[in-house]
């Protein structure tokens, strides 16, 4: 069973394509078993008490040690004068107290802030702070001395007092679990939306009791979310990575990864894996080869905005068709042209997203979110559909083929083109694994990994696929493609790389 749209909104396509726009656009209905994230955890605690519930470094928690701890601190920020429907802020770096502390701000009514305490520059957290209105800040005591002075208020985690019993404050459940920032600002992310990704397949991941899961990822991510609600909200086991996050990946059964990070890992050094899902920017085809053989490999698709990931697909290694797959259950995609009109099947359109998964806006930024949220045609009364302002387009057999980004046109030679066309097309250059694409100084430069790649092998590769204004002008090997602490390639370093390569011949 799936979403019917409204007729209206279809009449400038031909019935066939009608047909079509409707059965590939919408997942399927499904109703999530929760509709607030921590009262599927706090099922499983009633229900396993004694299993663990999160490891790191040596030390770990069951669930019912996990939601002691949590139901104290929350205890601890009602009497301290956090309501329900306010945000606490969650600045602190990887560790148990992290995970304390989210599960204590949803179980007080409020929502989260998640910032990395030691990676995110001072006037980013107190934009954080003011943007959302912050009083008090969780953090450790170890990360309360990187964080700015008079910031706000600051409880540490790792100072609870041992206490067995206390009394418990009833409050409110309130909507928003979380306010995510990425570059264009905060967005609010419900409970709703998340149990609807999180508490279905194939958002679920097959987690269950049993399953360990990793967290490799920044914790201002979006993805962390997934890794670590995900996880608890489905019984699982969460493994928070140190130092090396191979070898955290070679004790799980389940890893969310960016490309960029799983990129790092040795396919052949996880053995125990049985699932990846990588999401957050396009996915190789080699990489997706590299690890399918062995695992369910998903690639998936979605924005902060869309609440983690809306299309996933789960990857057969004998099609070789990497595309990132079919809406997730109660969400739906369209395919619109310049004039907001659905586009016809196997034309390229801008991917708009609806349904259960698209939030509400930005925080303070009205003029934002008119930009990128309208009201949704397809579905009418009040829902919205988010711009995603990437471009896609459906096959015959109804999966959804990434086509680069809107905004993602330059200009070269006086010809108009994508750079992800020709990062696919470097990619396909037998001995890349990996890699990305760039203008600087008006040249068209492609930085291909790992560095024993041929450049000469990467602009035939390219060539044989793409006009001759595609062919970037240099092609540089790169033992690794730098990310970002959020996991995603840093096109900053690429080109400060290739400043210094200019100061470098300008010297010589």
């Amino acid at each position: 069973m799936t979403t019917v749209f409204q007729e209206s909104a279809l009449c400038d396509l031909s019935p066939a394509d009608r047909d079509l726009f409707q059965a590939f656009g919408a997942g399927p209905i499904r109703t999530p078993p929760f509709d607030h994230v921590h009262h599927a955890f706090e099922t499983h605690v009633a229900r396993r008490p004694h299993v663990t519930a999160v490891e790191h470094l040596g030390e770990s928690l069951t669930y019912a040690e996990l939601d002691a701890r949590a139901g104290l601190l929350a205890e601890l920020l009602i009497r301290s004068g956090v309501c329900p429907g306010e945000n606490v802020g969650l600045f602190l770096t990887r560790s148990i107290s992290m995970v304390v502390g989210i599960l204590a701000v949803l179980k007080a009514g409020a929502a989260y802030v998640p910032q990395d305490a030691r990676g995110t520059p001072e006037a980013q957290l107190r934009h954080v702070v003011r943007a959302t209105r912050i009083d008090v800040v969780l953090t450790t005591t170890a990360d309360s001395v990187a964080l700015p002075r008079h910031l706000a208020a600051l409880v540490t985690i790792d100072t609870l007092p041992e206490l067995s019993t206390f009394c418990r404050t009833t409050t409110a459940d309130t909507d928003i679990a979380a306010v995510i920032f990425t570059g264009a600002g905060g967005v609010p992310v419900s409970h709703a939306n998340l149990c609807n990704v999180l508490l279905t397949a194939p958002g679920s991941l097959g987690i269950a009791p049993g399953t360990r899961v990793s967290q490799l990822l920044n914790i201002g991510c979006d993805l962390a979310m997934w890794e670590v609600l995900g996880t608890l909200a489905n019984g699982g086991t969460l493994l928070l990575r140190g130092d090396d996050p191979g070898k955290t990946a070679s004790e799980v059964d389940v890893v969310i990864a960016t490309p960029g990070v799983l990129t790092s890992l040795d396919p052949d050094a996880c053995q125990r894996v049985h699932t990846v899902a990588v999401a957050g920017e396009r996915c190789p085809q080699a990489l997706a080869d590299a690890w399918s053989h062995r695992v369910a490999f998903h690639n998936t698709y979605g924005h902060n905005e869309t609440t983690i990931v809306n299309t996933v697909q789960r990857y057969e290694p004998r099609t070789g068709q990497l595309t990132i797959g079919r809406p997730v259950p109660n969400t739906t995609v369209y395919l619109l042209d310049d004039d907001m009109l659905p586009c016809p099947i196997g034309a390229v359109g801008e991917m708009w997203v609806g349904g259960s998964g698209v939030t509400a806006g930005y925080v303070g930024d009205l003029d934002l979110t008119a930009r990128r949220y309208h009201p949704d045609p397809f579905l009418g009364g009040d829902h919205l559909m988010f711009r995603t302002r990437d471009l896609g387009r459906w096959t015959a057999d109804g999966q959804l083929e990434h086509h680069g980004r809107a905004g993602d046109q330059v200009e070269v030679l006086g010809y108009r083109f994508e750079l992800d066309a020709v990062t696919a097309a470097l990619e396909h250059a037998a001995d890349c694994d990996r890699a990305t694409t760039l203008v600087h100084d008006g040249r068209l430069v492609g930085f291909i990994s790992p560095g024993t790649a041929t450049p000469e092998v990467a602009r035939r590769a390219v060539s044989q696929r793409l006009p001759h204004y595609c062919v970037p002008t240099l092609i540089v090997p790169v033992d690794a493609l730098p990310t970002t602490e959020r996991g995603k390639v840093d096109r900053r370093a690429l080109l400060s790389r290739l400043d210094g390569r200019r100061s470098s011949v300008l010297r010589t």
